[in-house]
């Protein structure tokens, strides 16, 4: 490839091309100091001019000027803001394929149909026997277009795995009792049952999220808690009801009165009438002036 001889003409041409790059820019002060020229093709060269706009670090105004040949006057051709080695650029572009994150599908946003996606296969077909399509779609789970792929059941399981459902989150690691042995788990169905099962306790707060079976939480079906001593202890009662006080009522019988009074009765005759039956019964010891039912 032949080199490139400068061009007098052109390279002298600063301020012309100076005043195309403040023509490009917001104002005239962004345009900064001249950064040099290059030579592009025979008659053409780009004269380079620093960008001081906040956020262009390294960018340089970039304004290429030409001539006819053996013309004495130099033309601008294009003027445009191009980065330099150490400019700040944003990161390759990239289809949504590969872009797109968990969690970046907000409410109403509907993803496009991808034919070839390896997380899928081919699902069961109707095999025009009621039998078998019976037993396919009701007890296998299957009569959909596509299932997952090995690779697409691979690719889960490590995700739940490693994720904040797995075993090494900070709440599993703390948790007395794994999920394998909670009342709670509802075990998933083909052959990521023996890995996981779903959460059906209210109070965990992986509550309908899957879950590996040596996941846990504090809200495992046999876990408790040690009773703790209360904050606001009880006071002592006024009435102690526990407490049996023995009273000797003897210290408290008046002077010159027996301990005790005794009840005589006297058998009545056998030819008594009730009245007199109920009158033959005669109190011995009663205190004077007490009264006696007939």
């Amino acid at each position: 490839m032949p080199t490139i001889t400068g061009d007098a003409v052109l390279d002298a041409a600063v301020e012309l091309a100076r005043e195309a790059a403040r023509d490009i820019a917001q104002s005239p002060g962004e345009v900064g100091e001249h950064l040099g020229v290059v030579a592009v093709a025979e008659r053409v060269v780009s004269h380079r001019f620093a960008c001081l706009s906040r956020g262009y670090r390294g960018w340089a105004w970039t304004v290429t000027l030409a001539r006819v040949p053996r013309g004495r006057t130099a033309t601008v051709c294009e003027a445009e803001l191009l980065p330099g080695e150490d400019s700040v650029l944003a990161p390759g572009w990239l289809p949504w394929s590969e872009r797109l994150q968990p969690g970046d599908l907000g409410s109403g946003d509907v993803l496009p149909f991808v034919p070839d996606d390896d997380r899928l296969e081919q699902g069961y077909e109707a095999a025009e026997d009621e039998d078998a399509d019976e037993l396919a779609i009701v007890e296998l789970g299957l009569g959909r277009e596509r299932v997952l792929s090995a690779r697409g059941r691979a690719e889960a399981a490590e995700r739940w795995y490693t994720g904040s459902q797995g075993p090494t989150s900070p709440g599993a690691v703390a948790a007395a009792a794994p999920c394998s042995t909670c009342g709670f788990l509802l075990r998933l169905d083909g052959s990521l049952r023996t890995v996981f099962g779903v959460c059906a306790n209210e109070w965990s707060p992986d509550d309908g999220c899957v879950v590996s079976m040596d996941h846990g939480c504090g809200a495992h079906s046999q876990t408790d808690l040690e009773p703790g001593t209360s904050d606001w202890p009880d006071s002592a009662p006024v009435i102690d009801e526990n407490r049996l006080e023995v009273v000797d009522l003897a210290a408290f019988a008046p002077v010159g009165t027996s301990d005790a009074s005794t009840t005589e009765t006297v058998e009545p005759t056998a030819d008594a009438t009730p009245d007199e039956s109920i009158q033959a019964t005669e109190t011995v010891g009663a205190e004077p002036g007490t009264d006696v039912e007939p």
